[in-house]
């Protein structure tokens, strides 16, 4: 509604706040242990393929947005604790869908006209799709499977009223329905699955679980190699065939293009810049106006190339495990918000590029440092308690 300019000045501000809250927590954050190893690798990549874009100001400028979310997450992760996080998030969604499901009542019901200034269609007399103020159904979609399983958390912990459960769920739940968003089927039963695997190797015993955790890793490569050879039954089944057409003919224009450089990529911009090179050739070629790749693996590899998707993978497969480790040892259920978060995250990836900039790549920043915080290779060089190396540290009391 506002722009770029906002949009930068809300960013820039958070960005300040956050180095004013790790300022004065500094004598409990480990500098070793503040910012994942892959994360650091991964921007660092980013930032030299700036020098190799066709337009540096652009791709600089795609960079540090890319970096200040990073930074806000991070800063997140660190100032509050799993089920502050989750809380915050559950309070936050709840009003932008409710917001959401009110300016659809308004729009198709009530005044019967579309908000084109909101994206709104107005279409929830017909059962959808709706966008809510979201601008797009698939973004709703996204937005709503994440609520669901925040609210369901929320539900297991007891941290909210049980009728304010109740109604948290049947509001995401009904809006992940009525956005008629091909991905949120696909969404829920990946999540569904996630969870039902979760909770059985929670409930092995110890000596049993790294069994059934090879077992049930194996049955992950079965179930990805499965889906991609009936991925045309599979689609037809969904009955976005039409979407899905759209997109692969995108992917393979995709493809095309990145065998010029292959290595290096185009150089980094996050949401495409419709004016360069190659994303208006992209969009020429397939006579649409995409803003993104539609799969954010893909949008990685023709940005910064075979490098910077390897990167980018050992980022989320190292998140992924530690968060699923983590979960299936700790009591809390509160520690499976995170690895359901992160499944939810790489499954949306193969159908949208959300990761790799707001929402979704500060939610993917985030679970990684939540991962990383109880396990990582840094855990073996000292105690939790230890200050890292380099960071001032002052007579500053610790929270009790």
């Amino acid at each position: 509604m506002t722009g770029r300019v906002t949009y930068v000045t809300i960013i820039a501000v958070l960005c300040l706040f956050g180095g004013a809250m790790l300022f004065v927590r500094r004598g409990e954050i480990s500098l070793l242990r503040l910012v994942p190893t892959t994360l650091i690798v991964l921007a660092g990549w980013t930032f030299v393929s700036i020098f190799w874009s066709s337009d540096p100001v652009g791709s600089f400028w795609g960079w540090l947005s890319f970096v200040a979310v990073a930074f806000l997450a991070v800063t997140l992760g660190h100032v509050r604790d799993t089920l502050q996080t989750a809380r915050a998030l559950g309070d936050v969604l709840r009003v932008l869908l409710t917001i959401s499901l009110g300016v659809e009542i308004l729009s198709g019901i009530l005044l019967d006209t579309p908000f084109r200034f909101l994206g709104v269609q107005g279409n929830i007399a017909q059962l959808g799709p709706v966008q809510g103020i979201f601008g797009t159904r698939n973004v709703l979609g996204f937005v709503a499977v994440l609520a669901l399983i925040t609210f369901l958390i929320e539900y297991r912990t007891q941290s909210v009223r049980p009728g304010m459960s109740l109604y948290s769920v049947i509001l995401a739940g009904t809006l992940a329905v009525l956005s008629d968003s091909p991905t949120v089927l696909v969404l829920a039963v990946g999540v569904g699955l996630a969870s039902a695997a979760l909770a059985l190797v929670r409930r092995t015993p110890p000596s049993r679980r790294g069994a059934v955790q090879w077992a049930l890793g194996g049955l992950v490569v079965i179930g990805i190699g499965v889906g991609y050879v009936a991925r045309q039954p599979i689609v037809t089944l969904l009955g976005a065939g039409t979407d899905f057409s759209i997109r692969v003919e995108l992917w393979n224009r995709m493809v095309d293009l990145m065998r010029f450089r292959p290595v290096q990529g185009q150089g980094w911009f996050g949401p495409w810049d419709g004016e360069e090179y190659p994303f208006n050739a992209l969009n020429f070629l397939t006579r649409t106006t995409h803003a993104t790749g539609l799969n954010a693996y893909l949008d990685v590899l023709l940005q910064v190339g075979w490098v910077g998707l390897l990167l980018f993978l050992a980022f989320c497969t190292a998140a992924l495990v530690r968060a699923w480790l983590d979960a299936s040892e700790r009591r809390s259920v509160i520690y499976a918000w995170t690895p359901l978060i992160l499944v939810a995250l790489l499954i949306d990836s193969l159908f949208e590029s959300f990761t790799l900039f707001g929402i979704g790549w500060l939610m993917l920043v985030l679970c990684a440092v939540r991962a990383g915080q109880s396990r990582s290779w840094r855990e073996r060089l000292g105690s939790p308690d230890d200050i890292g190396p380099g960071l001032p540290v002052f007579d500053v009391p610790r929270e009790r």
